[in-house]
């Protein structure tokens, strides 16, 4: 049974990061495609809650329908917020990688490092090249 699930974007370089990072620790997780597959609403309220962080936190903001739905406005309860993001999946942040040890937004993608079940095999650069894990295994920041 697999423990990790990460929420991915492909086109997202963060979220790719996550994922390398995921896997230079040996493990495969189950990864959805949070664009294509959304979370229903129950599962994106726990998640939520699960990380500990407003509804708001969890809003992508360089995306067309935040403008677009004036979510720039502190006028929308979280319900709608909610919503927006399911009717939107766009505006929902990621990477959100659930595992064992926590759930978290994993912006930058190394913050993944503190809920990883399993130390990493191997040094790791993220695609910028900047290192986030040196060749003793050990994390560099």
């Amino acid at each position: 049974m697999n423990e990790i699930t990460i929420y991915h974007n492909p086109d997202c370089g963060t979220s790719r990061n996550a994922l390398a990072i995921i896997r230079n620790s040996g493990v495969e997780p189950t990864i959805i495609y949070y664009l294509e597959t959304p979370p229903t609403k129950d599962v994106l309220v726990q998640l939520i809650a699960d990380m500990k962080i407003t509804t708001r936190e969890l809003l992508r903001k360089n995306v067309e329908p935040y403008e677009q739905l004036g979510l720039e406005k502190d006028v929308y309860i979280d319900e709608q917020l909610i919503n927006f993001m399911l009717q939107h999946p766009i505006l929902i942040n990621r990477p959100i990688v659930v595992t064992p040890l926590g759930v978290k937004l994993c912006r930058p993608s190394e913050l993944i490092l503190e809920i990883l079940p399993n130390e990493q095999l191997n040094e790791f650069s993220k695609e910028d090249g900047q290192r986030v894990v040196d060749k003793n295994r050990n994390k560099t920041n």
